[in-house]
């Protein structure tokens, strides 16, 4: 049974830039208009403190179902978080300072009983790269340093690597050091800005031609379908902002597995919207910031994830 009297905030990047054809927030803002709720428009920036309260210059938000003009927006107007109901955190990585005060200052709102989707407490806990290093039996070979030595050490054990930043998307910063160790020194010095930041080192796995499946877990509970993203040729990336070709498959019983080893740490956090990454029998990543591929998932099968989310908003505000 939706509210239809709700009034929801979004955070977000600017949303006449965003990608009409592929973007979730907007698969997640028509959803919320179509069951009556008020929407309200903000980027990071127009989050402000005041006396102890959160406040943020928000616009009225309608959005359209075409591609040449999918939004419209009111005046500005600067308002308490407080006067809305739910705001979902919807702003793109890198988790930088920024980003960090952002999630801060929806924490006042969320003290004050709004809803925010992810959590705060859980946004800044859970780094999607080391998220996923709390559950080694879910995770291939993996390692986190900033030296050369121990980075040299573990690409001579497990010969072909994977190297990539803890704070990027999209696939960018990565970098895939095979047997014969060619330009890990360069890869390694650019990577750690020559020592002095950590990063993650993981054993290359080969299932990558078959994809990089992304499974959305929404209130603790998988989407039935994952999206395989399978890389372009010559690719080692599978993310469809480097080329990758997403698929959706089944789930199979080894994701289930993977699922439920995630699962409880998952609820405790009170983590609404979720993406693992798995490729082959392995979780890469925890996606909390800003999953994607609701709309991919949507199109081939004929899902309602936003509408399970909201679902999910909806049953927490009642409760």
């Amino acid at each position: 049974m939706s509210q239809p009297n709700l009034q929801l905030g979004v955070v977000m990047d600017p949303i006449s830039a965003i990608a009409y054809k592929k973007d979730t927030t907007l698969a997640m803002l028509w959803a919320a208009q179509e069951r009556g709720y008020t929407l309200y428009y903000m980027e990071q920036g127009d989050l402000f403190l005041e006396a102890g309260k959160a406040h943020a210059r928000m616009r009225a938000l309608t959005v359209h179902r075409d591609p040449a003009h999918w939004f419209d927006l009111g005046e500005v107007e600067s308002r308490p978080l407080a006067s809305l109901d739910a705001v979902l955190m919807r702003k793109d990585p890198p988790v930088d300072a920024e980003f960090i005060n952002a999630v801060h200052l929806l924490g006042f709102a969320e003290r004050e009983g709004v809803l925010i989707v992810n959590p705060t407490q859980a946004l800044l806990q859970c780094n999607e790269k080391l998220f996923a290093q709390q559950f080694p039996q879910c995770c291939a070979p993996t390692i986190v340093a900033s030296r050369d030595d121990v980075l040299r050490a573990f690409h001579a054990e497990h010969g072909d690597v994977i190297f990539k930043p803890l704070d990027g998307m999209g696939g960018t910063g990565i970098f895939h050091i095979e047997p014969g160790g060619r330009n890990i020194g360069a890869v390694i010095e650019q990577l750690t800005l020559r020592g002095q930041r950590q990063i993650m080192a993981q054993r290359y796995l080969p299932e990558i031609k078959d994809g990089d499946t992304r499974i959305l877990l929404v209130d603790g509970e998988p989407v039935p379908f994952g999206l395989a993203r399978i890389p372009s040729a010559g690719e080692t990336r599978g993310n469809l902002a480097a080329g990758g070709r997403g698929v959706t498959r089944e789930l199979t019983e080894r994701d289930h597995w993977l699922i439920d080893q995630v699962k409880p740490v998952i609820k405790e956090k009170g983590l609404m919207f979720v993406g693992l990454d798995v490729i082959g029998d392995y979780i890469t990543e925890i996606n909390v910031t800003s999953p994607t591929c609701v709309r991919e998932i949507d199109d081939q099968r004929g899902t309602n994830i936003a509408g399970l989310l909201l679902d999910a908003v909806e049953r927490r505000l009642g409760a």
